[in-house]
């Protein structure tokens, strides 16, 4: 088992604004509890493009509709409706997909805080992650250094450093979020996702690292 785990990666594609995978991460933090000996590796999946129009009305009742969807499919999530009201919404979640990579930039556990910072902010607070103030902000409430994180967030490092999580979600073949692939002795194989059962996603993991 020792090899196998040594071999295997489990790529988690996600992007930090996709409301499906809010409704995931308690499922996910427990496959991911018991699954400590092998490689996780995040994928930035970039669901929306930068842009400064705000989002049609049209997309918003839809986004509307779905937050409602998953609370019904997922119970226990939570949203914050305010956020329709309160904010003004754009199509754009490339800029928190930046602010992930330039957290991590000043430690390797930063870009995980910005990420639950980033949800949380979006989903329970109203706030609007789509707005580089509102991400700067974020990253000084976790500690970074706020100088450093403006500068990262834009940088052509971290936008060449997006490019590569984009076409890696291409050569995992993935086009919808979230989604777990399992990479064994260069195999990829998809992971079927149950948005309430962490059992049913780790049984399917270690079956594959089990077959030889």
């Amino acid at each position: 088992m020792g090899d196998i785990i040594k071999n295997s990666t489990l790529y988690y594609v996600h992007d930090p604004m996709c409301s499906w995978c809010w409704g995931f991460r308690p499922v996910w933090l427990k496959v991911i509890d018991q699954l400590k000996n092998i490689q996780i590796k995040y994928v930035l999946g970039g669901l929306a493009t930068d842009t400064d129009e705000p989002m049609p009305e049209e997309m918003q009742k839809n986004i509307r509709e779905t937050w409602q969807r998953i609370q019904k499919e997922i119970p226990g999530t939570r949203f914050n409706y305010d956020f329709w009201t309160q904010c003004k919404p754009r199509r754009s979640t490339y800029p928190a997909c930046r602010a992930i990579l330039a957290a991590n930039n000043q430690t390797t556990s930063a870009g995980l805080k910005m990420l639950l910072a980033i949800q949380q902010a979006y989903y329970l607070n109203a706030q609007n992650p789509s707005d580089e103030k509102r991400l700067i902000q974020l990253a000084g409430e976790l500690g970074l250094d706020k100088k450093q994180f403006e500068s990262d967030l834009n940088s052509a490092e971290t936008h060449k450093k997006l490019l590569a999580e984009f076409e890696l979600r291409r050569k995992l073949k993935v086009y919808s979020f979230p989604s777990i692939v399992l990479e064994k002795n260069d195999i990829r194989t998809m992971i079927e996702i149950d948005y309430n059962h962490a059992d049913f996603i780790i049984e399917q993991i270690h079956q594959l690292l089990d077959n030889n």
